[in-house]
């Protein structure tokens, strides 16, 4: 019989029959938002390997015209949506823990951070080839929003990580 936690199944009997030691068996285990941020991180980096790809083509192919503008959505994909991201994902997973009642910190931080750099990053790989191919159109405010939105996110996620740099829990 399995007992289920915010992060994953753990066994009713964890050999010590405490709560203290299921707790402290329930920080080692992988958190729900980590691995969000973790196959977020893998989907944008087979996007932008796929984008790579098809950047590197060369016109007379005849890929479509707003392939030519997506270099900066590239980059967006790449080290926001891969580095980024997977940085996000071990950070708040392997971190030195906070408390024992909070051991990663506030959890609906670390997901409305997720929530927001993803928008963000969407509004990016939207935005730039519109604003790019489309100039007369005004869409300038996408890109805004966008940096708006992971700005929001970063700081967020800073935040949540800043109290757990220390040298190592000493049982607050």
């Amino acid at each position: 019989v399995a007992k289920r936690t915010g992060a994953t199944a753990l066994p009713a009997g964890n050999g010590a029959g405490s709560a203290p030691g299921q707790r402290r068996a329930e920080s080692f285990l992988m958190p729900v938002v980590t691995r969000w941020f973790l196959k977020s991180a893998l989907v944008c980096l087979v996007a932008a390997l796929i984008l790579a790809l098809l950047l590197a083509f060369p016109q007379s192919v005849g890929l479509p015209q707003f392939i030519l503008f997506m270099n900066p959505a590239y980059f967006h994909l790449f080290l926001v949506g891969w580095v980024t991201q997977m940085i996000f994902g071990v950070i708040y997973w392997l971190f030195p823990i906070i408390s024992r009642a909070q051991p990663r910190g506030n959890e609906k931080i670390a997901w409305a951070s997720y929530a927001l750099l993803n928008v963000g990053l969407l509004l990016r790989v939207v935005g730039e080839p519109l604003t790019s191919s489309l100039p007369a159109a005004g869409l300038g405010w996408l890109l805004v929003v966008s940096a708006l939105l992971q700005w929001l996110a970063a700081l967020l996620f800073v935040s949540l990580a800043w109290p757990r740099v220390k040298e190592r829990y000493r049982g607050e």
